[in-house]
């Protein structure tokens, strides 16, 4: 398979499957292992998650305005935005915290298919509890500082392969009793800044190290990412709650045992 084809196929799984509650690692083993093609490295990593990075920004730019100008202009109709900025910048931190001290392995990515099966089984199956026993009784306004801190430090799971951002944080969520509606706004929201650690952390190693850069090979993954992210929030924000959990919960169940098959 040729890079640039390559690009394209790994740039769409990256915009698809970082903000639904499916694994994005779980599904960029599949060209690896359908066609025997290589990793394109860390400067493709840099592309396709700032991609990714680039959509939910653009998507939430409204919320992003309000919340910058609540930390600068005092006005009762922004005191929810800042609110909301806090609680985001506090469920950051757990995985923040954990990927300093452990980014030595996950620059090494211990990880094989069977582990990333099993955390696709084994979230598949707390995303299927948080969602069967959701009691819709709280609203993402109504979220506390204790609600975001389980939410951030469940999100530190994502750090292990097979896993889910996304998931992760929107399991947590229904676990504490937000609607799915606004579990899936909170997560994708938390995606900006852990993103962008994520990012911080890639471009660091880039510049320690040398490495090849492709640049059609980057701007092909970075826009092909950057659409189809767009696109995914979108379209999962406005059928979340007609769509269920129950779909995803299935998919990941088959993916995991399709994953340990191939062992």
């Amino acid at each position: 398979m040729s890079e640039l084809l390559l690009s394209l196929i790994l740039g769409l799984i990256q915009g698809l499957t970082e903000f639904l509650p499916v694994s994005s690692s779980a599904h960029l083993l599949f060209p690896s292992l359908l066609f025997g093609s290589n990793d394109l490295g860390l400067p493709f990593d840099i592309a396709v998650h700032a991609g990714t990075l680039v959509a939910v920004i653009f998507f939430f730019r409204s919320d992003l305005t309000n919340m910058t100008k609540s930390f600068f202009i005092k006005d009762e109709l922004l005191v929810n935005d800042r609110r909301l900025a806090l609680l985001l910048i506090l469920a950051t931190i757990p995985v923040v915290i954990v990927g300093f001290f452990a980014s030595g392995l996950i620059e090494q990515r211990i990880f094989s298919i069977q582990s990333i099966a099993w955390m696709n089984l084994i979230f598949a199956f707390l995303l299927l509890l948080a969602y069967k026993y959701n009691t819709h009784s709280k609203e993402l306004i109504t979220l506390t500082i204790v609600g975001a801190l389980f939410i951030g430090c469940f999100q530190v799971f994502a750090l292990l392969p097979g896993a889910s951002r996304s998931g992760t944080a929107i399991t947590a969520a229904l676990f504490i009793g937000l609607s799915l509606k606004d579990a899936s706004k909170f997560s994708f929201m938390l995606g900006i800044p852990t993103i962008l650690g994520a990012l911080v952390f890639l471009l660091l190693d880039v510049v320690n190290s040398d490495v090849y850069l492709n640049s059609l090979s980057l701007i092909i993954g970075f826009l092909v990412s950057m659409f189809f992210a767009f696109f995914t929030i979108k379209y999962f924000l406005l059928f979340a709650e007609r769509i269920g959990m129950y779909p995803f919960v299935l998919y990941r169940l088959g993916l995991g045992i399709i994953l340990l098959s191939l062992i």
